[in-house]
Formats: C-alpha cells, structure tokens, sequence
C-alpha cells in the first residue's frame, strides 16, 4: 500500500525509515560522512518537507500495517523521476521494488507522461542488475556536486512506459 506523505508525523516516518535504510545500505558504498551529510541534506524532517513544497511527492509503502520503505517522484517535462525508492534490508527480495515501480508507472500514466528517469550510484550494483531487469537502460554517467565536498556519482537510468 502507499500513502501519500501529507503529515508531519508521515514525514517522521520517511526520515525515520531514510536513516535505517540509507544508513545500513550506503555506508559501505560511499562511507559513514557522506551518508550523514546526505540524511541532513535530502532526508531530515526539514529537507522532506522542502521538498514537498517544491513538488515532490512522497509516498510510505507499507505491508501488512507497518512501514517497509518509500519512494519520492516529481514531474519533470515528459518524464516522472523518480528521486528515491527505498525498501527495508528485511523486506528486499520480496517483490516490493517491483510493485513499487508498477505504483510509479500508474502515477505517471495519469499524469500524461511516458517515461520514468531516475539516477543510481555506480557501486549500487545490486540496485542496478534490479532496474536493468525491470526494463531501466543506462543513458549515461551523472557526477552531481553536492557541496560538503562530496559528489554523487550516478548512472541515469529511463524506462519507457
């Protein structure tokens, strides 16, 4: 199920489930520092809520009435990126990113647009070998600084619905 992020105690929630899950999933990637950086800059209650104001859209995924991860998308023009969908270690491997990615394409149908875009650290293989088998193709590398001396290294990655 997804429930549109609209509360401030929903937004506890996605930050909340953004340091479990990011912390756990990113540290051996690109280390203890930027992770922190990172959860302050993009995840923080603060951040969140910015973000909403800007256009974003978040959504809570839960199984089963407990919160399992959440994604985030805005409308670009003619395309829906998806900024981040992030599911519980625990949770992984049960078909959560999948759907996930079928509840994304719904949005985007109904919004007119037929492509999905997103960006993926390059270390990020397991998440990567996932995009590309649900129909994701590489377009290319992205280095995005991100101040506090740190960049984001990604593929961009779209999918034609």
């Amino acid at each position: 199920m997804y429930t549109k992020v609209k509360s401030l105690s929903q937004i506890e929630i996605v930050e909340s489930l953004a340091r479990e899950i990011w912390t756990e999933h990113y540290t051996p990637i690109i280390g203890e520092k930027q992770v922190a950086y990172m959860l302050e800059k993009f995840q923080s209650q603060q951040a969140i809520a910015s973000q909403i104001d800007g256009g974003y859209e978040y959504f809570i995924i839960t199984e089963v009435n407990k919160s399992i991860g959440y994604l985030s998308i805005i409308s670009k023009v003619n395309e829906l990126f998806l900024s981040k969908i992030y599911i519980k270690s625990t949770e992984r491997g049960r078909g959560y990113a999948r759907q996930a990615i079928q509840f994304v394409e719904g949005l985007a149908k109904d919004k007119g647009l037929s492509k999905i875009a997103l960006t993926v650290n390059k270390n990020n293989l397991d998440t990567i070998k996932v995009y590309k088998k649900i129909g994701f193709k590489n377009i290319g590398s992205i280095v995005q600084d991100i101040g506090g001396g740190f960049v984001m290294d990604d593929y961009e990655m779209v999918k034609n619905i």
